[in-house]
């Protein structure tokens, strides 16, 4: 697999998104698919992690004066 390096204070956001192109272009559908599933099992734990979900907010009705 390539790397691309760039200079930390010259980055150019074509180029970086040229290469990423060109990477997942290069794999196979079944590998871009697995790469897919493995990041939504990632994004999945990371939700149920008590600080990485926040809780439902909450409609509270309040009775009239």
């Amino acid at each position: 697999m390539a790397i691309l390096k760039l200079d930390p204070h010259n980055e150019d956001e074509d180029k970086e998104i040229e290469f990423e192109l060109d990477y997942l272009t290069s794999l196979t559908t079944s590998q871009r698919f697995q790469m897919m599933f493995t990041k939504t099992e990632e994004m999945l734990s990371l939700r149920k992690k008590t600080n990485g979900h926040r809780a439902v907010t909450e409609i509270i009705k309040r009775k009239p004066d």
